[in-house]
């Protein structure tokens, strides 16, 4: 048998943004605000700052049929990919807030959503920073190290 180790890098900001993803940041706190989460009433919203200097938004949609609706980063990336498919993803900001308040703790990304971001980086050939925002703690991380044995076939 033999015994690896994996590491991640990432960066902390206490209540502070990364440098230059002020404005994304921000977009994902509004995306937040216009969620449709009335099972869960945890909102989520998402930013997508593209190559091309565009910021593209989505958040979650939920629907009494599970698994039905679609979480905030899925909604920002396949619009993204939708709307601006030679662009590839520089950056993502995720914000969450319940009851209308911003959550003190970030929130990170599911398995779907990691999977998505994995297949992101791997089509462009370009990793992007993944931002988790918390009132208190803000992370950001590369995108392919949030899931480190994706799936590939």
């Amino acid at each position: 048998m033999e015994k690896r180790e994996l590491k991640i890098d990432y960066r902390v900001y206490r209540n502070s943004f990364p440098p230059g993803y002020e404005q994304l940041c921000e977009k994902a706190r509004i995306a937040a605000g216009k969620a449709y989460c009335v099972y869960s009433g945890l909102a989520v919203g998402a930013a997508v700052l593209l190559e091309n200097g565009e910021i593209v938004w989505g958040n979650n949609q939920e629907n009494v049929a599970y698994p039905s609706g679609l979480c905030a980063e899925r909604t920002a990336l396949f619009y993204a990919s939708a709307t601006c498919p030679e662009s590839t993803v520089k950056a993502l900001a995720i914000a969450a807030c319940c009851d209308g308040k911003p959550r003190k703790e970030f929130i990170s990304p599911c398995g779907a959503c990691r999977q998505v971001m994995a297949e992101i980086v791997k089509r462009h050939h370009r990793d992007f920073d993944v931002i988790m925002i918390g009132e208190e703690e803000t992370i950001c991380v590369k995108a392919s190290l949030l899931l480190p044995f994706d799936f590939e076939f």
